[in-house]
């Protein structure tokens, strides 16, 4: 009886094994992500001893009381696509089996995703035996929105705005699902917030079934949102996760008052001179900038509205100039105010002991050279060029001739170099006449063999000079040429030009009230030399051959003879008896016309032949 009950056993469960193994065990992932417009493959995997003997797959759509809807089917060798639905022409199904490990390989392949492909796919498999096994993978269809898309408000945002004002628009488009927009400034994120931050959100579906997202961003702007950025992120998922893309960056407009103006130098020199160009800037804190106005001793000035350009200045612009901002949105002034200083050196005064700058000989003089300014001034003396004082007051003692001339009196600004002036002051010494140099002898006129006689006096008052010519052989007036006189630095130079055609005694005389003087010179006279120039024939070269052999042969004849006269005692050799053929038969008076003065011992040799001959018999 046991062994009865034990074989019954044994036969169960052989029996409840065989159709375990019977039955078709099918497995599918929960969900397939793809990109829209990609190709899906939707993988199902079962384990069967025998490969499946129908294949189906169907869909169902979200919700409870959704149908299936078959879209495939294989019965052995036979296969059917339903047509009419959206998956003809799109799908087609792969399958495989192992006997070895008794594995089988379903792929059902979608082209073209789109978003009415998210939904259950469904595999059924049915083995010999009728037995069957099933699975679901859900897929989910993705599409990456636009670049979003940032506009911001530019006509500018008061401060004393009531409550949130907008700021921007973020626009995103053709996302799926939907995408979400975050605001932020910097690096901080923006959040509603009462009466200070405002974000609303719209949505959109497009008939394709992509969402497009706008959001309105509101705040209420602080002085400090000008230097802010502002800008709205994006988040949406994607297959492989959730991803981001930000904005570009924008700034507002921040319209606030102006609560204090700062002004400015143009240049920033704090030693303006005279004649100098400076600009004065004024600006506010505000925005937009304000009107501004400037004043300077309570007198309104033109100007380029912040800009106050001072041309040409002079000591009148110093002193305090205000300005004054005018804001026409919140009719709030502010003032504020800089202070220049134009330093300045006035022209030169010159005074001395004596009130015409004459001092008479062996006298003193003091020159006393000075200006107004408003810094500290040096004071240098100069004359002809050279540096002979450098202070205020010049001292000239002992006045001579030399002593006269034209001083030139020059102060600087210590601290303004450039800020100079100059002035010349002509010194005259009062004294008799002094002729300088003696009568100077000028070139010769090489046309009328005319010489050109100088005389220079330095005195005070001007001399007056007068030329008196005299032959010195005769002792007769010789007639004077009119005299050139010109007016130097320190006296007057007279000349005459004088044809010398015999001995002449020349005398110059200067005098004012205070004396005269003067002064002679020799002149003497000289004759023309004359130059006789040699023919000039053909053969020159060979006719002066021929002159040398003819004066040898002379010189030859000559010798003879007189070693012929020697021999017979007819040439005498002693010094009594001793002829001179060196001695000259004629001469010539050659008169070198000689100029003295009494004060110099110069002499002037003018060359020439007189024409005077010796009569010889």
């Amino acid at each position: 009886m046991a062994l009865r009950h034990i074989a019954l056993l044994i036969a169960g469960l052989h029996v409840l094994i065989c159709k375990t193994r019977a039955e078709v065990e099918v497995s599918m992932e929960d969900r397939l992500e793809v990109s829209l417009n990609s190709n899906a493959k939707i993988s199902c995997m079962y384990i069967s001893r025998e490969p499946a003997m129908v294949i189906m797959w169907s869909t169902k759509l979200p919700g409870r009381d959704q149908a299936r809807r078959k879209i495939y089917y294989f019965d052995n060798q036979n296969e059917t696509i339903d047509e009419g639905s959206d998956y003809t022409g799109r799908i087609s199904v792969s399958h495989s089996h192992n006997k070895s490990t008794e594995k089988g390989y379903i792929i059902l392949s979608i082209d073209k995703v789109r978003l009415s492909d998210e939904r259950e796919f469904i595999c059924t498999v049915y083995n010999v035996s009728k037995d069957h096994g099933e699975g679901r993978t859900r897929l989910h269809v993705f599409n990456s929105p636009s670049f979003p898309l940032i506009e911001v408000t530019y006509s500018g945002i008061s401060v004393d705005a009531e409550g949130p004002s907008k700021i921007a628009d973020c626009k995103v488009e053709n996302g799926y699902p939907r995408p979400n927009i975050t605001w932020y400034k910097d690096v901080f994120p923006l959040q509603n917030s009462d009466g200070v931050v405002k974000i609303m959100d719209s949505v959109t579906k497009n008939p394709s079934g992509l969402f497009t997202v706008e959001s309105e961003l509101s705040i209420k702007v602080v002085r400090e949102d000008e230097d802010a950025h502002f800008y709205c992120e994006v988040n949406f998922f994607v297959p492989e996760g959730v991803k981001m893309t930000e904005s570009s960056r924008v700034n507002i407009t921040v319209h606030y008052p102006t609560t204090e103006v700062t002004l400015s130098i143009n240049p920033d020199n704090p030693f303006l001179k005279e004649g100098d160009t400076v600009k004065i800037r004024c600006k506010g804190n505000g925005n937009p900038p304000p009107l501004i106005s400037f004043r300077h001793k309570e007198m309104l000035l033109e100007s380029e509205n912040d800009l106050l350009n001072l041309e040409n200045l002079t000591r009148s612009h110093s002193g305090t100039y205000e300005c004054q901002s005018h804001d026409v949105n919140t009719f709030t002034e502010a003032n504020g105010s800089i202070s220049i200083q134009v330093h300045y050196l006035d022209p030169i005064v010159v005074t001395g002991t004596l009130e015409d700058m004459v001092v008479d000989q062996g006298g003193d003089l003091n020159l006393t050279c000075n200006a107004l300014s408003s810094l500290s001034i040096l004071a240098a003396w100069y004359k002809d060029g050279m540096r002979v004082g450098d202070k205020h007051v010049l001292h000239l003692h002992n006045a001579s001739y030399d002593t006269a001339g034209n001083y030139k009196c020059v102060l600087t600004v210590i601290s303004i170099p450039e800020l100079q002036r100059q002035k010349s002051v002509q010194i005259y010494v009062r004294g008799k006449p002094d002729i300088t140099e003696g009568i100077a002898v000028g070139p010769v006129n090489k046309v009328d063999r005319s010489v050109i006689l100088r005389c220079h006096a330095q005195g005070y008052p001007t001399p007056n000079i007068s030329w008196d010519l005299s032959d010195q052989r005769t002792g007769q007036s010789v007639p004077i040429p009119i005299a050139e006189d010109h007016e130097t630095k320190t006296g007057v130079l007279s000349m005459i030009s004088v044809k010398v055609t015999s001995e002449l005694i020349a005398n110059c005389s200067a005098s004012n009230e205070f004396g005269t003087i003067s002064v002679s010179r020799n002149i003497e006279a000289f004759a023309r030399r004359t130059t006789t120039k040699a023919p000039s024939t053909k053969g020159g070269s060979g006719v002066a051959i021929a002159v040398i052999i003819i004066c040898l042969l002379l010189i030859a004849i000559l010798c003879s003879v007189l070693y012929f006269l020697y021999k017979k005692g007819r040439l005498p050799c002693g010094r009594s008896g001793k002829q001179d053929f060196t001695k000259e038969t004629a001469s010539k008076d050659d008169i070198v016309m000689e100029m003295k003065s009494g004060k110099s011992e110069e002499a002037v040799l003018l060359q020439g032949v007189n024409g005077d001959k010796k009569n010889t018999h």
